[in-house]
This record gives structure tokens, sequence and C-alpha cells, in this order.
């Protein structure tokens, strides 16, 4: 063996631990980047089941509330809100920010009930924090002592109307309970006044400070219409919180509402009962197809008390 041959197998032994060495090194170096690539899989694969998580989430939410009662709302809606009606809603609303101190106007349906109306229902409203207000108190054809109980009350905010005849309601009990005030009411909106409205039955009573925090919600949200929770009584007397979670079908009554003025355009309507409904939702509902900025306020802030003359 020649020299030259044995030098080039010494060297060639001497490069062999190196090219191992070598070759661990880019072992390790796939295996990190490999190792790299898998965890950034395995978390791109986490964040995408999670958005599906959350879209099917979402979805399953929807169909829960788009049930047949809130479908049937929304077609019924449709057929009864003209799209003119609704731009036009949207440009005043454009053209009409909400006012810092705006004027409430309180509108109290009535009917030969004049110890309740003048023991609770209107101190509730002339005794609040928020003194900005007018009282309207209208009588669908009130036969007993209201119009002479209610002047006795020294009070430039209140103003009583009697109408000369009752509204020609149902004669079915259940039914005439649904829309009975219709006329009252709907003329006491025609009085109003104010920037923002609301209503009270002529039975309940709000709490002290109900106006001030709702001008103060609706100032502070922009909003359109704002509803809140209240107290039912049960019929043993107890008190049941009515939480009033959505604007929806017997979740908000007439006396847990207040709105901006331009809605008084949409009227009670009286033939309401025809379609299973109580004429404050049917109100409502088409309100509520107008689009407007409509959020829950999370106090309870009216007792609603039993209605012991369903028949009235």
């Amino acid at each position: 063996m020649s020299l030259t041959t044995k030098l080039r197998r010494l060297i060639g032994l001497r490069r062999l631990p190196w090219i191992e060495d070598r070759l661990a090194a880019l072992q390790a170096a796939v295996d990190r980047r490999t190792g790299l690539t898998e965890s950034r899989f395995t978390a791109l694969q986490a964040e995408l089941e999670a958005k599906i998580a959350a879209l099917e989430s979402a979805l399953r939410a929807e169909q829960s509330r788009l049930t047949p009662r809130v479908e049937f709302d929304l077609l019924k809606s449709r057929l009864e809100v003209p799209r003119e009606l609704i731009d036009e809603f949207q440009a005043w609303k454009a053209h009409n920010p909400v006012p810092g101190q705006p004027l409430v106007s309180v509108c109290i349906p009535t009917y030969n009930r004049v110890r309740l109306l003048i023991e609770r229902s209107i101190p509730s409203v002339l005794s609040q924090t928020y003194a900005r207000l007018e009282l309207i108190v209208v009588g669908d054809g009130c036969t007993d002592e209201t119009a002479a109980e209610v002047a006795r009350i020294d009070d430039p905010r209140l103003r009583f109307v009697n109408l000369p005849a009752r509204g020609a309601y149902p004669a079915d009990p259940v039914r005439r309970w649904m829309v009975a005030g219709t006329q009252a009411i709907n003329h006491a909106l025609e009085l109003s006044r104010g920037d923002f409205i609301t209503h009270l039955d002529d039975d309940d009573e709000h709490a002290p400070e109900r106006l001030k925090k709702l001008v103060e919600f609706a100032t502070a949200h922009r909003c359109d219409f704002v509803w809140h929770p209240f107290w039912r009584e049960a019929e043993g007397g107890d008190w049941i919180l009515h939480e009033a979670g959505e604007l929806a079908f017997e979740q908000v009554t007439t006396s847990s509402v207040f709105y901006r003025a331009w809605f008084k355009k949409i009227l009670w309507d009286v033939e309401a009962h025809r379609l299973a409904e109580p004429g404050d939702w049917n109100r409502f509902r088409r309100i509520k197809y107008l689009d407007p900025v409509a959020l829950r306020y999370p106090e309870p802030l009216l007792r609603h008390y039993r209605e012991r003359n369903q028949g009235r």
C-alpha cells in the first residue's frame, strides 16, 4: 500500500466522527422545526375548533330564538309595518338626538277605579325624583267620581280628560282585558308633549326614582326604547320578580317601558285580541320591527298588582 493511500484512509477515518456530529446536529434541527410546526398546527387547529364551536353556539342560540312564536311575530309585523315607516323613523332619529333634560309624558288610562288611581298610581308619578314630567290621565268614559277626585290634586303637571263614552270592547272578558283602555290610552298619546313617553296602569305604581334612572340610562346609551324587570303580585299576595329578560311576548308589560316620542305614531289597536295578543305586546311588537335601539334596564322599577277586576 502506498503512502498516499494510507494518508487518504487516515483522513477518511478522522472525517467520520465529524460527519456523524453534523448529521446529529442536522437531525436535531429538523426535530425542532418539526416540533414547532406540529405545535403551531395544534394551536391553529384548536383555534379553528373554538371558532367553529362559537359559530355553532351562536347558530343554536339564533335557532332557539327564532321559535314559531317569534317567527310568527316577525311575519305579522312585516305585513303590518310598511317599509316607508321604518325609513321615516330612521330619518327622524338621524336628525333628532336624545336631549339631555327631556320632558317625560306619563300616560294613565282609567275607568272607574278612583281610589286606586288617586291613592296609588298618581302619587307614584307626582313623587318622582325626576321633576320634568307631565302626567296625562284619560278616563275611558268614567261614570264615577274620578273627575271630581282628580280635580282635588293641586299639581300643574297633572292633566285629566274624561272621554264622553267608553270604548267599544269585546264582550268576552278575556278578550276585553286584552284591549280595554285602548281608546283612552291612544287619546293620552295624542295629548302628550314629552320627548319620552311612558305608561302606568291605574292600579300599579312606579318606583320613586324610575324616571330619573331611565332618563339617565336612555341618554347615556342613546336608547329609543327601554324596558325593565318588575315585581308582579301573585295570587296569595306575594311578590314575584319578573326578570323581563328580552323584549318579547309575556316579557314586558304596559307600565315597564320607556320610549322616544316618535313612537306615538304607533297606536294601540283595539283589534289586537283577534290575533290573541294583548294590546301592549301587539304595539311593542310593531315598534320592535322598526329596529330601534332597544335596551333592558336591569333594575325592577314597577309594582304590577294582580288584576282583581278583569272585566272592567
